[in-house]
């Protein structure tokens, strides 16, 4: 039988008047200075531009040059590993220890210092959006977001599905007292669904997409703040874009990372690996993932593809099913929102398995864009490097680390040091465009030293084996779960 959810409509009448608000959530956001919006692709427009496939052209030409150079710098190392492991086993480790890194960090670089987005069109009429707030035991966030969502400066119709999925704490009686006393402008109306059986994710979302009035989409998880002009930039992005463009990611940071030394790596990890990823994915229309967070899609699209699957990964996989249309996946460096991240470590390696584990789902369903011709199939190819860079990162270099410290450097050694100016290079490129990104949104970058050195020196100790360990329970068929929570 249909899991019939409690719909409550909370109207006008309902609410406080704007007045009757005082102060911020208890939670202080991310977002302390000054809401007034800036452009950021009108002032990159005024510079230098290239065509989006002479970008691409460059970019992997440097990759390329920077790969054989590598090559040719690494022979005595290969040398000298060949004669103690034999050839195949020396090829393969330092392929994926420094060939294969340093050919994906000379293109993300190269993307990057050529980025010159295009001008937001002029929108005289936003269109009508739902907004998708998926929510499980988040009696202690799901306030916040609902406060973030209620101040966005979003000119059209905005509509808030909050769909409770069988949460077993607070979560529905926090929501209905929050709305009865936030005071929401007159263009946005506010829904709960209250579902009392835990379904999962995918469920909800395809339910609330069923209830939903308008033909945007946007989804936000429950522990989430969207800053207050998120969902402008978001969908003005989506409606600049080219043609075909169906779904848009929204930038993602990090709102707790001063908690411990874990959510401060991981910090940087949004910041700088996840934001530059994206950005030069978003460059090329291929987009891989419009995460769950915080995304925007056309109606008409997801319905399309079936909605969300159902697979611990959904996010991944409409996104992939989206792309397997032939449609295109944006992203808008400057639609930001800051979620909560794992606090422990228990909590993050979970979380990082089932993204490995999503992106397992994504390529078993939908390996045929491995021979698509389009830009982006380069990085569905660099997705499936990931695998057996993580293997040989964890079964390889971590042993070769452990051997340097004894005094034989066959894997890791002096050599291995050759990597770390393309490293430094990396980080100060994206630092930089980060930075202005910030500094455009009247926001600024936290000096976090610790949780850099750890997210670049030990980071990846930590996450490539739990990838690792994803990958493996995906291939074994072990039963899937949220797991998190």
């Amino acid at each position: 039988m249909e899991d019939l959810p409690r719909i409550e409509n909370y109207n006008l009448s309902d609410r406080a008047t704007v007045s009757e608000f005082e102060g911020y959530p208890s939670n202080p956001t991310p977002q302390e200075y000054s809401n007034e919006p800036h452009d950021l692709a009108d002032t990159e427009s005024r510079r230098f531009y290239l065509s989006v496939t002479t970008k691409f052209t460059l970019s992997l030409l440097i990759a390329i040059t920077w790969t054989g150079l590598s090559v040719g710098l690494s022979v005595r190392w290969l040398h000298e590993l060949a004669a103690v492991t034999g050839w195949a086993f020396a090829i393969i480790a330092i392929g994926f220890i420094a060939y294969v890194p340093g050919f994906m960090n000379a293109f993300l670089i190269s993307t990057l210092l050529f980025d010159r987005k295009p001008p937001f069109k002029r929108i005289e009429h936003y269109p009508s959006l739902t907004v998708l707030v998926a929510a499980y035991n988040e009696a202690s966030a799901i306030k916040d977001t609902l406060t973030s969502l209620t101040r966005q400066d979003y000119p059209g119709a905005l509509e808030i599905l909050v769909l409770n999925d069988g949460s077993t704490d607070k979560t529905a009686s926090v929501v209905r007292k929050t709305l009865k006393t936030l005071p929401v402008p007159a263009n946005i109306s506010i829904r709960l669904l209250d579902f009392k059986r835990n379904r999962g994710k995918s469920a909800v979302l395809n339910d609330g997409l069923r209830a939903a009035s308008h033909d945007l989409i946007a989804t936000v998880d429950g522990d989430c703040w969207v800053r207050t002009d998120g969902l402008t930039n978001i969908v003005r992005r989506m409606l600049s874009d080219p043609a075909g463009t169906e779904a848009i990611a929204g930038a993602v940071m990090v709102r707790n990372s001063r908690i411990n030394l874990l959510t401060r790596a991981q910090e940087w990890d949004y910041f700088h690996g996840i934001a530059a990823v994206k950005r030069m994915q978003g460059m090329y229309h291929g987009t891989l993932v419009a995460q769950g967070a915080f995304s925007l899609y056309r109606r008409q699209s997801l319905e399309e593809v079936g909605g969300w699957p159902e697979s611990v990964g959904e996010d991944i996989v409409v996104s992939w099913a989206l792309l397997a249309r032939g449609y295109r996946i944006g992203y808008a460096a400057n639609a930001l929102a800051f979620t909560n991240v794992p606090e422990k470590m228990r909590q993050f390696a979970l979380q990082r398995k089932r993204w490995s584990r999503g992106l397992m789902e994504a390529f078993k369903l939908y390996w045929p864009l491995l021979f698509k011709k389009r830009m982006m199939t380069l990085f569905i190819w660099w997705n499936v490097l990931f695998l057996p860079l993580d293997l040989v990162y964890t079964f390889v270099f971590i042993p070769g680390l452990i051997l340097a410290m004894f005094g034989y450097f066959y894997i890791a050694g002096p050599l291995t040091l050759a990597v770390l100016p393309l490293s430094a290079l990396w980080n100060t490129v994206i630092f930089r465009i980060q930075k202005d990104v910030f500094y455009r949104q009247d926001l600024k970058v936290r000096r976090n030293i610790g949780g850099f050195l750890f997210y670049s020196l030990a980071y990846s100790l930590l996450m490539q084996p739990v990838c690792v360990w994803g990958y493996v329970v995906e291939l074994m068929g072990m039963r899937k779960a949220w797991d998190t929570k």
